[in-house]
């Protein structure tokens, strides 16, 4: 059964880079089978539960308010999102020491940069900017920004973003360093700067300070770092520089529609403030919301993450979401700062993973990323390495912050 389990994770990182279908398959079986474990009392008492009262909470939350929601029914669909929290659990369960958690990133490094390079086939192939150029269309449809295999370029961001942050710790630190490893890191690293997504680009640099603490003596290969790359945007392609000269220009065409979601999205939690709409509702009510001056009339989510569970949640769903994240990080801290300057290994997988999750949050404020499958999936195995390092050092003992 470990032989199935493992492969069926092998599995799950590969559809992370190339398939949500193979990566969703996966997860299924793997939840199976350690749901399976639940049901023998042996085999049920090592498992951890971290962060279970929050999480618990937000789901909770969720099906109340999908419940007394206009539309019950779809609400309850849409809560169906909610499982992919099994992704932390089994995360959790599998990686029992920092030598699989470390071996785990270094198959995801190798699965994301092979999108990434796919993205910059796909951005250096593109004849222009419509929408489609003919067959191949996994090259050819929507090449403008790097997308990978995934369906949208802030999808393959958001992958590249978490993995660029998780894995930077071994880097910087030069735990288990490979020279295969580093070209993995900057291809994904270009990657990341052919999707043009300017939200993930300051997710990344907001997750790479983040590191600046644990970092130590090295915290000058930060500066040096994101200096470098600051000139090599300015000196780089100008479609790529004026993405980063337009970020925060408020006649920009995308921040002025980001603008008018927000104001709808704000004017529709003021009729539903406790609750929310229901799971799911800004995609069924935003028409009725919409800014006479925006361009998009309807859409799905409104660029924001903390927004969006406000909207369709109301404060209490704000509540228990924001609870999720203070208990992950006041865990998380509080590990960092009981591990020892000579546990070079475990520090890497907890500071990586407290700077992805940082990169993740920040990159939310401008993307509804915790409704993007791809993106949520690695968010949750990301947010289980340390309490993987933390269950190693402990023997193993449930734990339940």
């Amino acid at each position: 059964m470990t032989a199935a389990r493992r492969a069926l994770l092998a599995a799950f990182v590969l559809g992370l880079g190339f398939s949500i279908t193979f990566a969703q398959t996966a997860l299924a079986l793997l939840t199976l089978l350690w749901l399976g474990r639940l049901c023998g009392r042996e085999t049920r008492e090592p498992v951890r539960w971290p962060l279970w009262r929050p999480v618990l909470a937000f789901g909770a939350v969720s099906v109340m308010s999908a419940l007394l929601a206009a539309h019950p029914a779809e609400g309850l669909v849409a809560c169906k999102k909610l499982l992919l929290v099994a992704t932390f659990y089994v995360s959790t369960d599998e990686l029992d020491s920092a030598e699989r958690a470390e071996r785990l990133l270094s198959a995801l490094a190798l699965v994301v940069a092979a999108a990434a390079l796919v993205g910059l086939l796909q951005v250096s192939l593109c004849p222009g900017p419509e929408a489609d150029y003919g067959s191949p269309a996994w090259l050819y449809h929507r090449c403008a920004r790097a997308r990978g295999f995934f369906s949208s370029y802030m999808t393959l961001a958001g992958v590249l973003n978490l993995t660029l942050l998780v894995s930077l710790p071994r880097l910087l630190l030069g735990t288990s360093f490979r020279p295969w490893f580093a070209l993995t890191w900057f291809a994904s690293l270009a990657g990341l700067a052919a999707t043009y997504t300017r939200g993930a680009w300051i997710g990344f640099a907001s997750g790479v300070l983040a590191l600046w603490p644990p970092i130590g003596r090295r915290r000058w290969l930060l500066v040096v770092g994101l200096l470098v790359m600051g000139v090599a945007v300015l000196a780089g392609p100008r479609h790529l520089r004026e993405r980063v000269l337009t970020m925060t220009d408020p006649s920009d065409v995308t921040v002025k529609e980001r603008i008018f979601m927000w104001r709808s999205g704000i004017a529709m939690w003021r009729e539903h403030p406790w609750l929310g709409i229901g799971p799911g509702g800004v995609k069924r009510e935003y028409r009725h919301y919409a800014q006479a001056e925006a361009l998009r009339k309807r859409t799905g989510h409104l660029h924001n993450s903390a927004l969006q569970i406000l909207v369709e949640l109301g404060v209490a769903g704000l509540l228990a979401w924001l609870w999720i994240w203070a208990a992950f990080f006041t865990e998380v801290v509080r590990l960092l700062r009981r591990l020892p300057a000579a546990a070079i290994r475990e520090r890497a997988l907890v500071a990586g993973s407290i700077a992805a999750i940082t990169g993740f949050l920040i990159a939310g404020m401008s993307e509804h990323n915790f409704g993007d499958s791809e993106v949520v999936m690695l968010a949750w195995m990301i947010m289980a390495l340390p309490f993987t390092v933390r269950g190693a050092r402990t023997g193993g003992k449930p734990e339940t912050p």
